[in-house]
């Protein structure tokens, strides 16, 4: 079987596709898969990392807001799409895949919609509550598409739609050691700790919060911070100026398993991987809607669970009161107990090789008909 899966951008689409070629290796290790991507984003280095080839696209997204940087860089975003669409053609005649999924991003658009009109069969995993433009238009030549919240049917094909939720990192399911978590981290094993995590390239508003109101923070908690590596120099000059020792800040976490290991309540942004690994790890949860997403589909996401009392929805600009609200639910065992409860109930420990099924049934039904 020759698969290629195409998307990426940012880690809430990156680390679902490692997991469905994970999830088809697992089920047939001969399974031949090939990524692509964009070129310059940060697929390009997590997939080999991960021991899968990938090739990139010069790809890049149509900005919306109205300046002039803007206009200038949507100048050029013609020329990128026509390259693009031929470097895609180029690619799917060479792999010859049996099937091609799409799991969102600029790449993916391209590569599906070269795949489908030469008669490969598409799978779309659409991880968010609201679909971004690009699924909405690929979904009409794909096959079946995976989706990880109900009433999708406003936006796809009923019959296409399988309810399989978003694929999570394995790492994050393997039993782990609070103990090992607070020596990797350096932290109290008798304290709770708040974890942030503002996405894999940080959060500005977010951090921006947090430094405002760190003063709010108090001796009896811990804090565990992933910056984001472009706002890390910035906020730990302004922690060497006033320092605390119960915050530990870092650029990126490599062992978030061992973090949310740790995490007694954690304040996250509302992208759909990140409310998939939340809820699958029952983690009392504070989401912070990101507003520089398209259709704001984070709000929704967000919503999806503050509405069940699942999560504690906070505006991007309220930021400031995150330290605060933390701390309050810390305080409040029947609240931790009940947002872990609630949040569980939006889990889907299989969502990977559910997705994998169907990858391997639109092959069958392929070679059937062939």
């Amino acid at each position: 079987m020759r698969v290629i899966i195409s998307g990426g951008g940012t880690g809430g689409h990156i680390f679902p596709a490692i997991s469905i070629a994970n999830a088809l290796r697992e089920a047939d290790p001969a399974t031949e898969i090939l990524f692509v991507g964009a070129k310059g984003k940060m697929e390009m280095e997590k997939v080999p990392a991960e021991g899968y080839e990938i090739k990139g696209l010069p790809v890049a997204g149509f900005h919306r807001q109205i300046n002039l940087r803007n206009i200038v860089r949507n100048m050029a975003f013609p020329f990128k799409l026509m390259a693009s669409m031929y470097q895609a053609r180029k690619i799917v005649k060479t792999f010859k895949p049996d099937v091609a999924v799409g799991v969102g991003g600029y790449a993916s658009g391209p590569v599906l919609r070269c795949a489908s009109s030469m008669g490969v069969p598409c799978l779309l995993q659409e991880q968010n509550s609201f679909p971004g433009v690009t699924n909405r238009i690929l979904a009409k030549k794909s096959s079946k598409i995976c989706v990880a919240y109900p009433n999708m049917e406003r936006f796809f094909e009923a019959q296409k739609i399988i309810f399989t939720g978003n694929p999570v990192r394995q790492q994050l399911l393997k039993a782990t050691n609070k103990e090992e978590g607070y020596e990797f981290f350096g932290l109290d094993s008798s304290k709770p700790v708040i974890l942030v995590i503002g996405g894999s390239l940080g959060a500005r508003s977010i951090n921006q919060g947090l430094c405002e109101s760190i003063d709010t923070l108090g001796d009896d908690c811990q804090l565990l911070w992933q910056t984001g590596k472009i706002y890390y120099d910035s906020i730990k000059e302004q922690m060497d100026a006033n320092p605390k020792s119960n915050v530990k800040t870092m650029a990126f976490i490599q062992r978030m398993d061992l973090a949310f290991a740790i995490a007694d309540v954690v304040i996250s942004r509302a992208g759909a991987s990140s409310i998939s690994e939340l809820s699958l790890l029952a983690k009392p949860s504070i989401l912070v809607p990101s507003p520089n997403v398209s259709e704001d589909h984070q709000t929704k996401n967000a919503r999806a669970l503050s509405d069940k009392g699942a999560a504690i929805l906070v505006r991007d600009d309220e930021t400031k009161t995150l330290l605060k609200t933390a701390q309050k639910v810390l305080n409040d065992k029947e609240k931790l107990k009940s947002l872990s409860e609630n949040i569980l109930e939006f889990a889907r420990p299989d969502a990977a090789r559910d997705i994998a099924e169907q990858v391997v049934s639109l092959v069958e039904i392929k070679r059937l008909a062939e």
